[in-house]
């Protein structure tokens, strides 16, 4: 882990944006548990999913901490891939439950730490899916950023951007469509990011990992594009 701390802390000397990665609670409960099983367990066993959450915030908080030694920190991304093409994979009073507490403690103990007391921590939440239903959620713990917003699951950039006017949106950008072609490139580019440009805090990417089906030159396409936006 020390060899990455001197690049950042250069970096952070210099100005720049830092952010703190850490996996969320819900993957880690499913890498443990199994994803199909850990749906059982909120019923089965809850005190074993707090106890995996107990362990989660002592190993997140460990390694945050060792960092905010040597910088101070503008944003913790969390991870959280919690839902798919129709909401959440589990309720919001499981979510309220099992995780937000265990971010929230994580969160309360950064901004004790952080080196300059001034500076804001913000909170990103990237999850996969249909992440409409949980937005709430996660502003009740303070987030500041959200992604991928991903098009195919029914999300809709526009929609979310006037009902939240200052969240920071990152994402829209329908991975399908950038294989089609330069037209149905252009018609996507020219539906929403005049308007995302108006109302800014918008960074337009590929709503998940570009796929193989996408070309080259599809792919300079569209960033050719987004660039008139900027």
């Amino acid at each position: 882990m020390d060899e990455y701390l001197p690049p950042a802390v250069e970096k952070a000397k210099q100005g720049m944006f830092i952010a703190q990665q850490v996996v969320d609670g819900y993957m880690y409960l499913r890498s443990l548990i199994g994803p199909e099983d850990l749906l059982y367990m909120f019923y089965d066993d809850p005190a074993l999913i707090h106890r995996c959450m107990e362990q989660w915030l002592i190993l997140a908080d460990a390694v945050v901490a060792r960092h905010q030694q040597h910088f101070t920190l503008d944003e913790l991304f969390i991870a959280e891939d919690i839902c798919y093409n129709h909401g959440s994979l589990i309720s919001p009073d499981m979510i309220k439950e099992f995780l937000l507490p265990y971010y929230q403690q994580l969160l309360t103990n950064m901004r004790r730490r952080q080196l300059d007391k001034n500076r804001h921590l913000g909170l990103q939440v990237d999850t996969d899916g249909f992440c409409e239903p949980v937005i709430d959620l996660y502003r009740s713990l303070g987030m500041t950023h959200m992604s991928p917003f991903e098009t195919a699951a029914g999300c809709d950039v526009i929609r979310t951007a006037e009902k939240y006017p200052d969240l920071r949106i990152s994402g829209a950008i329908d991975k399908r469509i950038l294989a089609q072609g330069p037209q149905a490139i252009d018609a996507m580019i020219d539906r929403f990011l005049p308007a995302m440009q108006k109302r800014g805090c918008f960074i337009p990417t590929c709503d998940h990992c570009v796929p193989e089906e996408v070309s080259l030159k599809n792919y300079l396409h569209y960033r050719k594009r987004c660039l008139e936006f900027k």
